[in-house]
């Protein structure tokens, strides 16, 4: 398989092209990928996720591409090239120019791996010049450049968050790839006094018994000093990650999987008390996203209210002026558009959220979210109380719904 050429028009270094290496998988290759992994744009909580490369060398025990059946694919190879995944993500029917916030690379890659680079600012160039204000995730634990600076400052439009996956897990059967690479790349992309970029210390998964030290909290409440903001969560625990810890004798973390992210209660209070401090510590990605931009959250978590316990002042008053509650005839028109929503029944609307059935799975109802700015709860999946959206694992005592 031929590699392609990128090209990159970065101001400061005239226009050069830069061979990568990734190659573009062939028709038949395509084919014989499981089903969920052909997909390009998929919908994720923190946003629309763009993945036409996939493949990654860092290894993390408990990485996503478990779930994709593609834990295996471990060379970055491309469904396409990088202007037709522009095309295909700008062209969803789930994109809304300025309002969607988008991802880059966040399930079956890392951005910022040397072959992957490129790639990275070649979408992110071809965003900007379409004049997209959204916001653009991109996560990574991998090495960057001082030059990658200057390339995201020259991004006109977009405002873009770069979200530093560190977790201090230095059992290397879990993380082959060290978490100081990450902590150093903060580091460097924070030191520009003028930059348009905001940073984000993503701070995951934290694991009880594994990097929940008192050592391993000091040590990450000392690194989100470089930071914009601080996000803590915990581990995407499902089968297949489970199986693979088994079946690579690994220490498993629970002794059940769960669908949502799992931080057990004594966890949070020992982050909250070792963060007692800080004025930008946050549960959730996209209210570290917002406030480091100085926005209100575009998940609409404001409704939850025992979310904001921890948010800085400045940053509730933001929330608090954007929050409004939709009637059950402006969810239905926003739905409309969706022919996977055709069976949407607005079962109930509170001041915290709306809950709704009839939706065949998470992603139309991340469009109605995100399209809305309020939060939207499946009845099928309720959100207890005080339990921030996440696992009951760890949690005892709050069985009220939402």
């Amino acid at each position: 398989m031929d590699a392609y050429i990128c090209v990159l028009r970065p101001s400061e270094l005239g226009e050069i092209q830069v061979a990568t290496i990734v190659p573009l998988l062939s028709r038949e290759q395509i084919e014989r990928l499981p089903e969920r992994a052909r997909d390009v744009v998929e919908y994720r909580k923190s946003g629309l996720s763009l993945n036409h490369i996939q493949g990654c060398t860092l290894d993390c025990a408990y990485c996503i591409r478990h779930t994709y059946g593609l834990w295996e694919q471990r060379i970055p190879r491309a469904r396409m090239s990088d202007a037709q995944a522009g095309e295909e993500l700008v062209n969803h029917r789930y994109c809304r120019a300025h309002v969607t916030p988008i991802q880059l690379f966040n399930r079956a890659t890392d951005p910022f791996l040397p072959a992957v680079r490129p790639h990275t600012f070649a979408v992110l160039n071809d965003l900007d010049k379409r004049g997209l204000t959204n916001h653009v995730l991109v996560i990574t634990r991998h090495r960057t450049q001082p030059e990658d600076a200057a390339r995201l400052n020259n991004l006109v439009h977009l405002k873009v968050t770069l979200l530093f996956t560190y977790s201090g897990i230095d059992d290397e059967r879990i993380e082959p790839f060290p978490s100081s690479v990450a902590a150093d790349s903060l580091r460097l992309m924070s030191t520009p006094e003028r930059r348009k970029y905001r940073t984000i210390l993503y701070w995951r998964p934290l694991v009880p018994g594994l990097n929940d030290s008192p050592e391993h909290l000091d040590e990450a409440f000392h690194l989100s000093q470089f930071a914009d903001a601080t996000v803590f969560t915990g581990l995407f625990y499902r089968d297949q990650i489970a199986d693979y810890y088994k079946q690579s004798a690994l220490p498993e973390p629970y002794e059940d999987t769960a669908r949502r992210k799992i931080v057990p209660e004594t966890l949070e209070r020992r982050v909250l008390a070792t963060f007692a401090t800080s004025e930008a510590l946050f549960r959730k990605t996209s209210c570290a996203v917002a406030y480091a931009h100085g926005l209100p959250d575009y998940n609409g978590h404001y409704g939850i209210r025992e979310l904001c316990d921890i948010c800085p002042l400045s940053q509730l008053q933001r929330c608090a002026d954007a929050h409004q509650v939709p009637t059950a005839e402006q969810l239905r028109e926003v739905a409309e558009v969706l022919p996977e929503a055709r069976d949407l029944v607005v079962k109930d609307i509170t001041a915290r959220a709306a809950v709704v059935s009839g939706l065949p799975g998470e992603q139309p109802r991340y469009y109605l979210q995100h399209t809305l700015g309020f939060q939207i709860h499946d009845a099928a999946h309720p959100h207890h109380m005080g339990r921030h959206g996440r696992a009951d694992i760890g949690w005892k005592g709050r069985e009220q719904g939402d």
